[in-house]
């Protein structure tokens, strides 16, 4: 059997209406797992359902939304999992936010809770409701889609790095409380994306000339550049892998330094 096989698990993935999520549970799908599509629009969320299930066969994957700000329609993704397939073996927290850009000077209080809420509090509301069975199991797989801005300084988004670095902790955190039930917690760390979240930045051409002449493959990383690094770390592959970043950015991260003395 492959390392990469998921025939039989359960996946449960945030934000995979559209980029990376979306992405990730078409992967999975692909490997043998029963996904969980979930997001704020049911409709979007519907269309990925339709599209995995003519692909890998009917009832391979349903559609849940669900706000991640609330916690309660993080409990009904949990209860509506469990109806349509008995468990959740897997977790993937995906979804985030980021409403503010520029300088920490200018950010209002109400933007940088929203941003922390969602990106850091919501994923530990989702962990903590999928965890019991997981133990219970002595068996799960949870993945946090950080960022290499959670290892980094930016003039930019700030606020937003700061979640994602919080989101780094917070997975070490947890895979020393669940590794000796066999649960495994990691992140993946993409740098930038071509998706719709990360537009504001790629769609920037000084930005994206920028990132590009710094990055040794030399190009963006698309969408599915970051599902492959996802299912490896929720598969049988990954079994000795937790409290990991597994950074995915094109070498994007080693090589700024000797560029900025260019």
């Amino acid at each position: 059997m492959s390392l990469f096989n998921l025939t039989g698990r359960v996946a449960v993935i945030t934000g995979a209406s559209r980029g990376i999520g979306r992405e990730i549970a078409v992967r999975m799908a692909e490997q043998g797992a029963k996904v969980v599509v979930s997001s704020r629009s049911l409709e979007a969320t519907r269309r990925v359902e339709d599209a995995i299930n003519a692909a890998s066969g009917p009832g391979t994957a349903i559609a849940v939304a669900a706000n991640i700000s609330s916690k309660d329609d993080l409990i009904h993704l949990t209860e509506r999992t469990h109806e349509a397939f008995g468990r959740i073996d897997i977790l993937v927290c995906n979804a985030a936010t980021n409403v503010h850009f520029g300088s920490l000077s200018t950010i209002t209080d109400q933007q940088f809770r929203k941003i922390l809420d969602n990106n850091v509090l919501s994923n530990h509301w989702l962990i903590q409701l999928v965890v019991p069975e997981m133990v219970a199991r002595q068996d799960g797989a949870i993945t946090i889609v950080s960022s290499i801005g959670g290892m980094q300084g930016s003039a930019l988004i700030g606020a937003y790095n700061i979640s994602k670095a919080a989101s780094l902790q917070l997975a070490r955190n947890l895979a020393v409380e669940l590794g000796p039930h066999n649960i495994r917690v990691n992140c993946v760390a993409p740098g930038l994306v071509r998706t719709e979240f990360a537009r504001a930045l790629w769609q920037d051409p000084k930005i994206a000339r920028a990132v590009v002449s710094s990055t040794p493959m030399k190009r963006l990383a698309e969408p599915d550049d970051i599902a492959g690094a996802v299912v490896f770390l929720s598969s049988p592959a990954a079994r000795h892998v937790t409290g990991q970043a597994i950074v995915v950015d094109g070498g994007l991260t080693i090589s700024q330094f000797l560029d900025s003395c260019d």
